[in-house]
């Protein structure tokens, strides 16, 4: 790997490039520390550190101060962590070719081929957001905060390091949740500026007593405007409302279509907030909030899937003599091409015009079709429930279950850790979500029909 040599002159900060003035020593917009000596990256150059949660509790994925769902529809407790993390890249989206996408395609732009990764500052060596271990002593001192970046500095209340200047990374670069007997894990990736992933995981019980396992994860469109608030507002809407028609004895098929259609109608009133000025927001665009949506409910012996756009169901068997397979269609240009004949999937994903979406929630969407599926699986599994800033690097139904540790299904967090860290190994294009469900077949006479 080339290593990035500084300018003598600067005329833009490395970090964000915010443009800078002849003299200053630290960027105005991130406070990134002009006179540090560029480094090349590391293996893994995100910078962890799990601090404790205090004040109201929060879903895992969304850090909007929204409660998650626990056994019995309680919320989890405020005492679950959320792991922050900073990456020293910056998101370099490439627009669409000009013979870019047909009528009703929506380009949701990724990290292309003209990404290009910017080294991290030298810094004292930091635990990888897959690990999990006790923060320094000093930084678990009441009312204080040590900086991610030199590890030595505490961080003011705008958000900076007092020592170096560094700007702390925000609640959803990466962040982790646990509840009972499904987890998800979220991360920035190493080329976003920010994370527009987002997810909600939750447990409830039916009617009869058996127990109700949920997970919702969403993508933001990267195209659209506010894309971060557009899966946040998704993954908590859909939450609610199966959390609401689960223990009524809503059938789980037709819960998870009306929780969809919830959750497009958060989405679209995302599109009729104008109650904040936006003229001065670096990532402002004109058109309307968007994001993706796929989930699933393990209930009653059941397992039902649902899915707006490119996000993916995989299930992998317990025992792995026997097949895994992929639950979901993608609503996008390359399946458009693959299901008309035209292409083979090899070439229609490996077409820059792949992930170009044809189905969303969003004002701009032309139809929501919500898709889904029931499942009954005679023998136990493991729901893997996931963005395409994963399964770009496991795409095929054998590639996912290679890249599964053989325990996820004891230890749904670690396995979530592991396959998003996979995602970071492969280059980390792209924000990557992932939630792990267990699915176990009930004993007979357990469960509802």
């Amino acid at each position: 790997m080339s290593r990035m040599h500084q300018e003598t002159a600067l005329s833009r900060c490395p970090n964000c490039e915010e443009p800078l003035e002849s003299g200053d020593l630290f960027c105005g917009a991130c406070g990134y520390d002009l006179s540090v000596v560029l480094a090349p990256p590391e293996d893994r150059p995100t910078i962890a550190v799990t601090v404790p949660v205090t004040g109201a509790p929060m879903t895992g994925a969304q850090g909007t101060g929204a409660p998650v769902a626990g056994p019995g529809g309680h919320t989890a407790a405020a005492s679950d962590s959320v792991e922050w993390s900073a990456a020293s890249a910056a998101d370099r989206s490439e627009p669409p070719a000009p013979d870019g996408p047909p009528a009703g395609v929506r380009f949701d732009r990724r990290g292309g081929a003209g990404d290009f990764e910017l080294a991290a500052p030298a810094a004292p060596a930091a635990p990888d957001p897959r690990t999990t271990g006790a923060a320094p002593e000093q930084e678990r001192t009441a009312g204080t905060k040590l900086c991610v970046a030199c590890r030595a500095g505490h961080v003011d209340t705008d958000g900076y390091c007092e020592r170096c200047g560094h700007a702390q990374p925000r609640e959803r670069d990466h962040m982790e949740q646990e509840l009972g007997s499904v987890a998800a894990v979220s991360d920035r990736g190493l080329r976003h500026h920010r994370n527009e992933d987002s997810f909600a995981v939750s447990t409830t019980a039916l009617p009869d007593g058996s127990p109700a396992v949920v997970a919702i994860v969403c993508d933001g469109v990267s195209s659209a405007s506010r894309p971060d608030e557009a899966s946040a507002a998704a993954a908590t809407a859909a939450n609610e409302a199966l959390l609401e028609s689960l223990p009524r004895g809503a059938h789980p098929q037709q819960a998870m279509h009306d929780a969809i259609v919830v959750a497009a109608e958060a989405v679209n009133s995302l599109a009729h907030d104008d109650g904040r000025a936006r003229e001065h927001d670096p990532h402002h665009h004109t058109n309307a909030p968007a994001c993706t949506l796929v989930g699933a409910i393990s209930a009653g012996g059941l397992l039902v899937v649902g899915w707006v756009g490119d996000s993916r169901v995989y299930w992998v068997p317990d025992d792995r003599t026997h097949p895994p397979a992929r639950l979901t269609e993608d609503d996008s240009w390359a399946a458009q091409m693959v299901a008309a004949g035209l292409m083979n999937e090899a070439e229609a994903y490996a077409d820059e015009r792949a992930h170009a979406i044809t189905g969303w929630l969003g004002a701009d969407a032309y139809e929501l079709e919500p898709h889904t599926a029931s499942f009954k699986p005679d023998r136990p599994g493991l729901v893997v429930v996931c963005t395409d800033g994963l399964w770009n690097y496991a795409e095929s139904a054998d590639e996912m279950a290679a890249a599964v540790p053989a325990d996820a299904h004891e230890r749904p967090l670690h396995g979530a850790q592991v396959l998003v860290g996979h995602a970071l190994d492969g280059g980390g294009h792209d924000n990557v979500t992932v939630a792990l469900l267990p699915f176990a077949v009930p004993s007979p006479g357990a469960g509802s029909a």
